[in-house]
């Protein structure tokens, strides 16, 4: 992200995206390339998914990018009575009037948290499928239209499984990417605690000094300069071989689908924008396919007794693959 800015035409997403990203850094400390790829997945028009223990800034990531971007937030915590309706809302009979009128739920907004996604039911987990791919909502048969930008953020915890439902391969595919978050160096730690000495709190940021950088029509504008990113024949091909290997891997008993070769083709294009140039270049697909086919692919149990992780069997397709010239 560093460097001069491009003055052709897509200097505005590059431009636009360092913003929102230096305004975060303001107060998400040490999860540079988190934030990044929020960005990303967000100028792309997808959803994320975040794995991370807890405490590592995955909600206050969320929080502030809406803020910075001016988007609607809201954070539902999923538990295993959550049902349906509790996030998409329902019809209530008005005694006055004599009719019914839609109680809208949390998912009528910008930017939907669902926090500990794998926690609540896979009737609950459903409820956002629709939403995910149509950007719609249908109740009692009507369907209502979600407004834009619309993006799931959904977080989960690698550690406790107990008493969790994990999301079905369907589902977890209509994430564009899944975002592991560790612990930031000891330097970022530091920083953050003298941020928290002088008073910052974390549930108190709509009074931090955070600056809305950006509005939809501003991410519309660069919406559009991402489709112009040129992606030559040879990107395409090695794009496709990347996800085929996915495919005949020894180490996996699932390889992503062909949702996930738009993922990479779209997340380029933006990527590439974003670092000021009008093209794809390998580069950009190596920086950003492990996180978006880590939560697609299967691996074999074998291969997980032999201490391999699914990051481990993409980084070697990676090597493998032909890098076109």
């Amino acid at each position: 992200m560093e460097g001069n800015f491009d003055t052709g035409s897509l200097g505005f997403t590059q431009i636009k995206a360092k913003e929102i990203i230096d305004e975060v850094s303001k107060v998400v400390v040490g999860q540079y390339a988190l934030i990044e790829q929020m960005v990303v997945v967000i100028l792309s028009g997808g959803h994320i998914l975040v794995e991370g223990v807890p405490g590592l800034a995955k909600t206050l990531a969320a929080k502030v990018i809406a803020k910075t971007i001016k988007a609607d937030f809201k954070r539902v915590q999923f538990t295993p009575d959550l049902m349906p309706a509790d996030i998409t809302g329902t019809k209530v009979y008005d005694a006055k009037s004599g009719e019914f009128y839609l109680r809208k739920g949390p998912l009528f907004t910008n930017i939907f948290l669902a926090d500990e996604i794998n926690r609540t039911p896979p009737k609950t987990q459903a409820a956002l499928l629709e939403s995910m791919e149509e950007r719609a909502i249908t109740i009692d048969g009507e369907t209502h239209m979600l407004g834009e930008p619309f993006v799931v953020v959904a977080t989960q915890n690698p550690v406790e499984y107990e008493g969790t439902y994990p999301l079905p391969e369907a589902q977890l595919d209509r994430f564009m990417m899944k975002l592991t978050v560790d612990y930031m160096p000891q330097k970022f730690e530091n920083m953050m605690l003298d941020k928290f000495k002088i008073g910052f709190s974390s549930s108190q940021i709509d009074k931090a000094n955070i600056n809305a950088v950006c509005n939809f029509d501003d991410i519309k504008r660069c919406r559009e300069e991402i489709l112009k990113v040129e992606v030559n024949d040879g990107i395409i091909n090695y794009i496709t071989s990347i996800v085929r290997a996915t495919r005949n891997s020894p180490s996996l008993v699932l390889g992503a689908s062909p949702r996930a070769s738009i993922s990479i083709l779209l997340a380029a294009k933006t990527l590439a924008a974003m670092q000021g140039r009008n093209f794809v270049i390998p580069e950009d697909i190596k920086d950003i396919t492990v996180p978006v086919l880590r939560h697609r692919v299967i691996l074999k149990p074998e291969a997980s007794i032999d201490g391999l992780k699914s990051d481990d069997v993409l980084r070697s397709i990676l090597g493998k693959v032909e890098v076109p010239r």
